[in-house]
């Protein structure tokens, strides 16, 4: 048997290529703005991975496994818990991204895998002068990628005043928020359905009224102050009230990104607090940004025909390599050569025979133009 287990995915060639570039391109620009690299274990005790958010629809959606000694362990499903144990001890603020595999034992669909690569960037101890930094980055990598982001935001403390003013009930006011989550995923009808269970109904017309309306909320000045510090970035967001954002542990601005071509969120974050301190991220799906970036593959694959000689098609092609270029090595019949560089895409054939050594020049042949040309040894 060896079909992929449902949800999971491989990768290979041009398609690997594109990823690896994609995650390249998100590496260097958290760098520009000072971020560093950290890498952390994709396995954890499951106590850990559940925190303090046992009731995050995220987390009853984590892969649980047991090891030889019998303890309870759990994939990682998202890499912000980590940052707990990252920050101990560090100077703040502490800025780091990471790039990965995060594993979530859910349904699946079209653009939703179980195994996807998260690419997040945080900022422990942070204000809202961070959070801005943080969309101008998002901004700027999107732009790289040939994506035009459209950069909504909210803000937790404004919702949650919302509720206040609802007069909804404590104990579910986190049930009313994980419900409106999921405008876009179901259908308005069937979440004002959900809502009459906790009698807030009206809360979803109350977000749907125009922004002038929130400026009575305290919290909104915080939104304004966002919106500011991101147009010294010339960075343009808008607010949006029905952003709410899934995980419990959120609790002040919140972000998601979304792109022409796609319904699904492309990028998602917002501020929390870990250990009393202050802090805010943002997380990329590189599966998802894959489908709309327009990546260029500056590689530029050699394959070299032995025709006989193979200690001197081996000696060029170390040569060669030592120049930066990408050598492939082939024994075998030219015809054969042929097909296996147009299965490749590659874009130039050498050949190397008892010609070719005795004039010190080898052929190569460009598989676009199917022009050949001479070069030295």
């Amino acid at each position: 048997m060896t079909e992929l287990v449902k949800g999971f995915k491989e990768y290979t060639g041009e398609e690997a290529d594109k990823r690896q570039r994609l995650k390249g391109i998100l590496a260097e620009t958290f760098k520009k703005y000072g971020f560093e690299l950290a890498e952390t274990p994709i396995l954890e005790y499951e106590e850990f991975v559940k925190g303090e958010n046992g009731s995050d629809e995220a987390i009853s959606d984590i892969f649980r496994l047991k090891d030889k000694g019998k303890r309870n362990l759990a994939l990682r499903y998202e890499f912000t818990f980590q940052l707990r144990r990252l920050m101990k001890n560090r100077k703040l603020p502490y800025k780091r991204f990471q790039i990965g595999e995060v594993f979530r034992d859910e349904p699946t669909a079209a653009n939703r895998f179980r195994q996807f690569t998260q690419c997040d960037v945080d900022v422990i101890g942070s204000t809202i002068k961070d959070e801005a930094e943080i969309l101008a980055l998002t901004n700027e990598a999107l732009n790289e990628l040939g994506i035009k982001p459209i950069i909504l935001i909210n803000n937790r403390k404004l919702l949650n005043e919302i509720l206040d003013s609802e007069k909804i009930k404590e104990k579910d006011k986190a049930q009313v928020l994980r419900e409106i989550d999921k405008l876009g995923k179901l259908s308005e009808k069937e979440i004002l359905q959900n809502l009459k269970k906790y009698k807030a109904e009206n809360v979803l017309k109350v977000l749907k009224k125009g922004e002038s309306y929130f400026k009575k909320f305290k919290a909104y000045n915080e939104i304004e102050e966002l919106i500011k510090y991101c147009s010294y970035y010339g960075v343009k967001i808008l607010f949006s009230p029905t952003v709410v954002r899934g995980l419990s542990y959120y609790n002040g601005s919140v972000f998601e990104v979304k792109a022409s071509g796609m319904r699904e969120t492309l990028v998602g974050g917002g501020s929390y607090k870990f250990d009393n301190v202050q802090s805010t991220g943002i997380s990329f799906g590189i599966e998802r940004l894959l489908l709309l970036a327009k990546i260029k593959l500056e590689k530029k694959e050699s394959l070299i025909v032995s025709l006989g000689e193979d200690k001197e098609a081996i000696k060029l092609a170390g040569r060669l390599r030592s120049k930066g270029k990408n050598v492939l090595l082939f024994f075998g019949k030219p015809t054969k050569a042929l097909e296996f560089a147009n299965s490749k895409n590659i874009g130039e054939v050498i050949f190397i025979g008892k010609e070719e050594i005795k004039k010190g020049k080898y052929k190569v042949k460009d598989m676009g133009s199917g022009k050949e040309v001479w070069g030295k040894m």
